[in-house]
Parts: C-alpha cells; sequence; structure tokens
C-alpha cells in the first residue's frame, strides 16, 4: 500500500476530500490554515467548491445550508474562529444535520499564542453554544489517525445526523508523518431523505428547530436526548496500552498520549505496574473503559496541556471511587516524559517500590 509522508493538517484534507466533502466553507487561522489552502487547491479537481467567507460566523452558516442540502460538509478553524461558529454550531445541531468539523487548537484565552494546548475540551464535549447538545468529538493522536478519523467523521455525521468535531492540537496539525488512504468498504448509511433537495414529486422539507408551543419544544428536546443517549451507548472508542496488571493508570489523548505513553514505558522500567488509557472520543468519553477496570486501580493521572479539564470526566467515570491527580502544562508548554513521570510518583509515592 502505497506510503505518503504528509503534514497533519493536509492529511485532513485530503482524507476530507477521498471521503467525499465537496463543500468547504472556512476561514485562515493559524494553526488550521493549511487545511484551508489544501482545499483551495484541490477540491476543484474533485468537481467541489470551495469558499473563503469573510468571517467564521459566515462559514459555519454556509456549512449549515449545504448540510441541509444533503452535501458532505467541513469547515476547518482554530480556538478563536471556533468561538465564533458556536452559535451556528448550535443550530446545525438542533436541526440534526450532518457537519464535519475540525478545530487544530491553540493557546488561549483569548488571543492566546501558537502552541500546542488541550484547553478547548470543555467547549467540545459540553456544547459550546446554547441550549443542550452534543457533539461527537474525536481525538486523534497520530497523522495517520487524523486521515482514518476524518473518514470516520463523515460517517458518523451522517449515520447519527448529528455535527462531528475532529480535534487537535498544532503539534499534530504541523508535524510530519507516513501515511496510508485505505481502501474500506462503504458502510451502510441512511439515505437523507430529509434533506432540501427539491420538492418535485415529493412533500416539501423544512429545516427548523424553532418552536412556538412549549410541548412541542419539550418533544423535540427528548428526541435530541434519546439520540444523544443512543450515541453514548455505541460510540465510546479508546485505546489501552499496558492495563492488564496495572495498578495506576495514566490518562491522556491527542499528542499528550504519545507523551504519556513514553513515560509508562520508563515507569515499567523501573518496576511501576502502571498502563496507559487513551479516550479517541472524549464525547461520548469512554466511561465504559473505566467500568471495565472495576475496583482494581489505586488511582488516575490525567496529562493535559490545559489548566486540568478532562480530570472531571475521569472523576465522574470512576465516581471518585480513588484519588484523580493532574500533571499539567499551559499556554503552549508541553511535559516531557521525564515530567510526567516525576509527577506521578510525586502524587502516588507508595507506586514506587520502597515508597512509604
Amino acid at each position: 500500500m502505497k506510503k505518503y509522508l504528509l503534514k497533519g493538517n493536509e492529511a485532513i484534507a485530503e482524507a476530507a476530500i477521498k471521503a467525499g466533502c465537496r463543500l468547504f466553507f472556512g476561514y485562515p487561522i493559524t494553526p488550521s490554515t493549511e487545511i484551508i489552502e489544501y482545499m483551495a487547491k484541490h477540491l476543484p479537481a474533485v468537481d467541489g467548491t470551495f469558499v473563503q467567507a469573510e468571517s467564521e460566523v459566515s462559514a459555519i452558516n454556509m456549512c449549515y445550508g449545504a448540510a441541509g442540502a444533503g452535501v458532505r460538509v467541513m469547515t476547518a478553524s482554530s480556538s478563536p474562529g471556533m468561538s465564533l461558529m458556536q452559535e451556528g454550531l448550535s443550530y446545525i445541531a438542533a436541526n440534526e444535520l450532518p457537519v464535519v468539523l475540525v478545530n487544530i487548537v491553540r493557546a488561549g484565552p483569548g488571543l492566546g499564542g501558537l502552541g500546542p494546548s488541550q484547553a478547548d475540551y470543555f467547549q467540545a464535549t459540553k456544547g459550546g453554544g446554547h441550549g443542550d447538545y452534543r457533539l461527537i468529538v474525536l481525538a486523534p493522536n497520530s497523522v495517520q489517525e487524523l486521515v482514518d478519523l476524518t473518514r470516520d467523521a463523515f460517517d458518523l455525521a451522517d449515520m447519527h445526523r448529528n455535527p462531528v468535531l475532529l480535534i487537535a492540537d498544532g503539534i499534530l496539525g504541523q508535524m510530519m508523518e507516513p501515511v496510508v488512504f485505505k481502501e474500506l468498504e462503504a458502510p451502510s448509511l441512511p439515505d437523507k431523505t430529509w434533506a432540501t433537495t427539491g420538492a418535485e414529486g415529493r412533500p416539501r422539507n423544512i429545516i427548523t428547530s424553532y418552536a412556538l408551543q412549549n410541548e412541542i419544544g419539550e418533544a423535540n428536546c427528548l428526541r435530541w436526548e434519546a439520540k444523544y443517549k443512543n450515541i453514548a451507548a455505541t460510540e465510546q472508542r479508546w485505546e489501552q496500552y499496558m492495563i492488564d496488571d496495572a495498578d495506576y493508570v495514566v490518562v491522556a489523548y491527542g499528542t499528550t498520549a504519545r507523551i504519556a505513553k513514553a513515560a509508562v514505558q520508563q515507569a515499567r522500567q523501573e518496576g511501576i505496574k502502571v498502563g496507559l488509557l487513551r479516550p479517541v472520543t472524549l464525547w461520548p468519553f469512554p466511561v465504559k473503559a473505566f467500568a471495565a477496570l472495576g475496583g482494581k486501580v489505586k488511582g488516575y493521572l490525567t496529562v493535559e496541556l490545559s489548566a486540568g479539564q478532562m480530570i472531571e470526566d475521569v472523576r465522574l467515570a470512576i465516581n471518585c471511587a480513588v484519588p484523580v491527580h493532574l500533571c499539567n502544562r499551559q499556554g503552549g508548554m508541553v511535559p516531557s516524559p521525564e515530567e510526567v513521570l516525576a509527577r506521578f510518583k510525586e502524587v502516588f509515592p507508595n507506586s514506587v517500590e520502597g515508597g512509604v
């Protein structure tokens, strides 16, 4: 199988085109700009259309309209741009439209900086805009996973009629790694009978989330809630490393999972029984993985490029049954494996042979 050496952002764009994305609306912002540049250059070759919108507010609303017509559509941005998209994203979720979004996170808050960050976790997993809605959130940790999960994002969006967010940091977006584009069998997806493609020979389709009667509004909310519960039950994804005999578990996603894996390897060389649990879906959060560990784990350490956000979901997943500690850097700084291991030993001194 042919391998390509691609930058992460370029790999996302090429994977999207191969997944059938034919419309892209966006506004350039580092460190995600290469996605927009690649789409501008390559979409016309497959009869696709690229539009540089006048703002991120415009881009997300263009996606709203295109998705309503049943076309595979994507936008990409970085943290401040994603903030501008939140109102439109709430409308897209309420109208159950399949849109794929990419957030190559930069440091914040405010204008922040271009260094890697995971401080958009709350915005991604808790809704971000107004109302009770959810995004499916995928968190790759390699350029190959950027490719694979981009394709999955389009399929999941169509399957569940829900926006899907691919979230990564500037390291993954800018780094280069070899990738392959696997020829996969097309999944069985529902027909888009709801799409606004013209009403010849059938009743008109109307896409709206506006409910003047509270009873209708509640019925809509209950329908969406049931859908989110189904997604939460069926779409949890995670990866485990050296978990089987682990007394302690490090939890990390994206770039930090690669760093944490190296720290776990160093700890194992010192005889410390620790493993790694990497969430691949940030929502739905992989609570099944934590439930499967039962009561054998003595404590968890989350590694995050934020003030500590995912740590809340880890504590909820285990019902605060054992200690959960945080190892973190912020503002674009990244911990080394040695820092992670040192923090682990600090909060779990009894894990070290001879510890008290």
